[in-house]
């Protein structure tokens, strides 16, 4: 992860050296910057139309060129960048879509529950033809979707009951704007009452419409009171021009950041004392002044900060943004990443894929869930402070210069998107690159064949699939499977064994072995020993013990060579109990108890032999004989011993777990408490 997130940074960087490198280019081509100012009158009078469409300024009632150069300086200063993307716009000339309302419950959805937005919807009446022609409202769609206002079509044939309860009979023109200036609040439907049916008034209509909702000063004491005041809106921004009323772009700003940004607009036009307007920081006209508690700040002054509607958007974003702006940065950032693992991870082609939506799912996935606590802790009351100061760190950050490079960065590559998936792709090819050239030299295999990629990863999925995981040891996993496939299918022939588990039988080379000893009794070759040479008692005893370990030792040795599941019998020369039990009757095996003293001469067991977890018994449940002075033992993690052969034999056979208590015998125990050693009672 640490590595993709390094990668995802170094892509960013490398997009903010190719942003001023195309700046470098322009420059050395055209001599000019994107925040150079542009003058008006060396504009044609098709350019200069294009600028006020896209700030939302009409100009149907000024036919020369000297009069919409004016209202083009009235509105604010036009720079380099600003005339690029609005002429990059006009030649782009895209149709943009316009929604088909159903009926009632449609247009209820998207309309009247959308509170931070602004509607056309054109209502055609029954058998009416539609107020706005065809031609024109594809005009009047293209021209308010700059602005954010959306549209949409709603034919009362699909729903009569709803036009009639509504009262709409003849066709017109429906506009809904929010009602409150709250966020969420209700939403207030207009209708066009207009004569012209022309797009020019039409726009009008509306313009005015969401100018309304901003609050306009006119004179100067008004000014001074709204300055000094201090009410629930953090940020402000004013805009002092002289104008009828404010640009189209404003105010549908003005309703997209309701509850978060209070859009004011200073009427300057009558004013003949403007000393006030000097005391508190403006000199020029027109300017778009900020004001937050940490002070003021000059819109237009940075990189990127044009008079439209995207440049103020992506501003106000970065200063007041919401909890749904966060969650998409975030997810976007989240994708970008996960993405990079197309390119870090090296072999067949499916294998990059398969893993790269694994990335996806789990990376999505831990967003969500991690988002899910963040909107609860939001919601505590308690929390309002840490909320403030991190606005405060925001604004902060985001009304520095390097911010404003940050954007106007975001508004290049977004209205380039291929660019911006080239680089990308580039970027991911150059880390595939080095990435494999790492590989190499380091010696690292590489699986490019995608048929064996696809065939291990068949292997591992049937041995997850039928081997479920022991937790006893730490113990590698073999299929069988490998060696005998006749197993597979005879398997598969019996469908009742696939609800029994197929547990591997490794596990039994771990479980604990010993020798059983008895109190005074001594072996055929101590006592041998002990007949030639009685003075050298102590080395016979240690030499009884290493032999004995190493019986030990090989039996674990024959363990290992010889697999518990292929053995067949058990073998009586190293367990004296198995022929006994053969030749033993049921009748005499039932009549034995378990844990009680047969031994030779009913000797006392030697416990301190044994170890510390097992519980202590003198007989083998499975063969019902009694412990023989030297026979080899074997412990379960339940604490229950028993005779190595015979315990071997019963796992061997596919019943895994304990015979006395029926716990799994390759699952770990908490061991049981010490136990004092049986009394020497004679058994019944």
């Amino acid at each position: 992860m640490w590595l993709k997130l390094f990668f995802l940074l170094l892509y960013f960087l490398v997009l903010f050296v190719l942003a001023r490198f195309f700046e470098a280019i322009v420059w050395y081509e055209t001599g000019i910057f994107a925040t150079q100012l542009v003058d008006p009158v060396a504009l044609s009078f098709k350019k200069l139309k294009t600028i006020l469409e896209c700030r939302g300024l009409g100009y149907s009632g000024l036919p020369e060129k000297k009069d919409v150069r004016e209202l083009v300086e009235k509105s604010g200063d036009l720079m380099e960048g600003e005339l690029y993307s609005a002429l990059k716009e006009e030649e782009a000339s895209e149709s943009v879509s316009s929604t088909n309302f159903s009926g009632e419950m449609h247009f209820y959805e998207l309309v009247e529950d959308t509170k931070d937005g602004i509607w056309l919807v054109q209502v055609i009446a029954n058998d009416r033809s539609p107020l706005v022609g065809k031609i024109h409202w594809e005009k009047m769609v293209k021209k308010v979707s700059r602005f954010g206002i959306r549209t949409g079509t709603f034919n009362c044939s699909s729903d009569p009951r709803y036009c009639k309860r509504r009262g709409w009979i003849r066709s017109t023109l429906i506009m809904s704007v929010p009602q409150t200036s709250t966020s969420k609040g209700k939403v207030m439907l207009k209708e066009y009452s207009g004569r012209k049916i022309e797009v020019e008034h039409i726009f009008k209509w509306i313009t005015a419409h969401a100018a309304s909702r901003i609050k306009t000063i006119y004179n100067a004491e008004h000014l001074k009171e709204e300055w000094n005041k201090s009410d629930q809106y953090w940020v402000k921004i004013y805009l002092f021009a002289n104008l009828d009323q404010p640009p189209a772009f404003f105010s549908a700003l003005s309703i997209k950041f309701t509850g978060r940004v209070e859009f004011i607009f200073v009427n300057v036009e009558n004013w003949d004392n403007k000393s006030y307007m000097t005391d508190i920081g403006v000199y020029n006209m027109p300017s778009y002044i900020l004001r937050t508690p940490e002070g003021i700040y000059r819109y237009g002054n940075h990189t990127g900060e044009f008079i439209s509607l995207q440049a103020m958007d992506s501003f106000l974003r970065s200063l007041q943004p919401e909890v749904n702006d966060l969650f998409v940065l975030s997810l976007v950032l989240v994708n970008l990443m996960a993405w990079m693992d197309l390119f870090i991870t090296q072999g067949a082609t499916i294998k990059r894929f398969v893993v790269l939506i694994s990335t996806l799912g789990t990376y999505n996935s831990l967003l969500i869930i991690s988002w899910l606590p963040v909107l609860g802790f939001l919601q505590l009351p308690y929390l309002d402070s840490f909320y403030e100061y991190s606005l405060k760190l925001l604004r902060y950050s985001n009304t520095t210069t390097l911010a404003s490079w940050v954007r106007a960065d975001w508004m290049f590559y977004s209205s380039h998107p291929a660019l911006f998936l080239s680089t990308y792709l580039g970027h991911g090819l150059l880390i595939d690159y080095f990435e494999k050239k790492r590989r190499r030299s380091n010696n690292d295999e590489v699986n490019v064949n995608n048929l064996e990629w696809l065939s291990s990863l068949w292997d591992w999925y049937t041995s997850y699939l039928f081997h479920p995981i022991a937790s006893f040891q730490n113990f590698p996993i073999e299929s069988d499977w490998d060696e005998d496939p006749d197993l597979f299918l005879e398997r598969l022939a019996f469908p009742d064994l696939w609800l029994h588990p197929l547990i591997p039988t490794d596990y039994i080379k771990s479980l604990p072995m010993w020798r059983f000893k008895c109190l005074g009794v001594q072996s055929e070759e101590e006592m041998s020993e002990g007949s030639q040479d009685t003075e050298n008692d102590s080395d016979s005893e240690n030499t009884d013990t290493v032999s004995r370990e190493k019986e030990v030792f090989e039996a674990k040795q024959s363990l290992a060579h010889n697999p518990p599941g292929r053995a067949s019998h058990c073998d009586a020369e190293a367990c004296s109990c198995a022929n006994k039990y053969c030749q033993t009757s049921p009748y005499e095996r039932k009549g034995r108890s378990y844990g009680s003293y047969s031994t030779n001469g009913d000797m006392e067991p030697d416990w301190l032999t044994w170890p510390a977890d097992m519980l202590h018994c003198t007989e083998c449940v499975v063969c019902l004989e009694n412990f023989e002075n030297g026979c080899l033992l074997m412990g379960l993690p339940c604490g229950h011993v028993f005779h190595q052969n015979c315990i071997v034999m019963w796992l061997a056979g596919g019943r895994h777990c304990c015979p006395v208590c029926r716990w799994p015998s390759y699952k770990k125990k908490q061991p049981y408490a010490q136990h004092q050693p049986l009394s020497n009672d004679v058994p019944s």
